[in-house]
């Protein structure tokens, strides 16, 4: 692509199609795959995401909130999308656009049943969710018979999916924790379809459970951070490719005499001769003032470079002393060849973070169409 003239986030639809593939090789042929794409898809683009994966075949979306549903149907995907942490508010929407919710508590079941049957609904698709030991969000064990009871006492709805979600799939060191969960929720749905008189597909693995517990894969996983190239440890980042690509330039060099400070309340001051670059971008784009005070660092022309003093609202200050550059040089926050895990820890983070952050006013160009 062309020189880039401003702060620019890369999305590499070449690498999203990498890793679903590489995903589904951990998969039955017979296994559904939900891709979620809440957050405007991990901070890139949820339309353009979405659309690729729709192409690549992919069953089911899953977003947050019913307006990220609305903004896909509006965009022309026509795919199941699961709404995972719906409201009651939007309940009417959800059923004008074809969304289909979890409904994970006894106050959330009837209020969808409610708006289902005030619009004389049939079958509705709902996904019932149990919480398993992350108490986040969900449904208890004990909650089943009231379940049933509800819907067998309606036609307005049925259970496409029953569900639960991982607590530390990532670390192996709670793996009797992860196995203990999944064997609770082994017990309860097997429970709630014999009780239902039908069987409902099944999903509890995210990407680091579809890496980690594939023989729990049941019918369906679901894939968020892994479709945008993070494994969540480094033996799998290894086998992904970064999707998105952060990049900036130099718009202006500074040569800092002794004792001379750099940006807001004096936050650094040099002990000696330094050359500085600002960049075009700062917490207004995502770049949180953790990152400052030399715990983040940039790459220009190969070279690593600390963000010093405070990172302003549009701007952050680099040291460039010894490193052969100059004003309209880019630079790389995060991408292929420096991580996106790799700079979040610099400030004591995660990937998740930092790339959901990079603000609406940062451009987006994809690439590999």
């Amino acid at each position: 692509m062309d020189k880039i003239g401003e702060t620019t986030l890369l999305i590499d639809l070449a690498a999203l199609e990498h890793n679903y593939r590489f995903l589904k090789t951990k998969l039955a042929a017979q296994t559904k795959f939900l891709a979620v794409v809440k957050a405007f898809a991990y901070g890139n683009d949820m339309v353009v995401i979405a659309k690729k994966m729709q192409a690549l075949g992919t069953d089911y979306f899953a977003v947050a909130y019913v307006k990220e549903g609305i903004l896909l149907r509006e965009a022309g995907i026509t795919a199941p999308i699961l709404i995972l942490h719906p409201q009651p508010v939007n309940f009417s929407e959800t059923i004008e656009h074809c969304l289909e919710p979890s409904l994970y508590s006894p106050k959330i079941l009837h209020s969808f049943l409610k708006v289902a049957e005030e619009k004389n609904q049939t079958d509705y698709p709902v996904h019932i969710k149990f919480n398993t030991g992350l108490n986040r969000l969900g449904f208890l064990k004990n909650d089943i018979d009231f379940i049933a009871d509800k819907l067998k006492n309606t036609k307005a709805l049925k259970v496409a999916s029953i569900f639960s979600h991982l607590a530390a799939s990532e670390d192996l060191s709670e793996k009797a924790f992860s196995q203990k969960q999944i064997a609770g929720f082994n017990n309860i749905s097997n429970k709630l379809k014999q009780k239902l008189g039908y069987s409902p597909f099944r999903h509890i693995l995210n990407t680091s459970g579809i890496l980690n517990y594939p023989e729990a894969q049941f019918e369906m996983v679901r894939s968020g951070i892994g479709l945008y190239g993070y494994g969540n440890d480094k033996i799998f980042e290894e086998q992904l490719k970064p999707v998105a690509s952060l990049k900036t330039i130099i718009s202006q060099i500074h040569e800092i005499a002794p004792n001379e400070s750099v940006g807001y309340n004096r936050a650094f001051t040099s002990k000696n001769y330094r050359r500085t670059a600002t960049l075009p971008l700062g917490h207004a784009d995502g770049i949180g003032r953790q990152y400052g005070n030399k715990r983040g660092h940039v790459n220009i022309n190969g070279k690593s470079a600390p963000i010093i003093g405070n990172v302003c609202m549009d701007m952050i200050m680099i040291d460039v002393t010894g490193i052969d550059c100059e004003e309209g040089d880019e630079v790389l926050i995060f991408g292929p060849n420096k991580s996106a895990e790799d700079f979040a820890a610099s400030a004591n983070t995660i990937s998740y973070e930092i790339l959901t952050a990079i603000s609406p006013r940062v451009k987006r160009v994809v690439t590999n169409l």
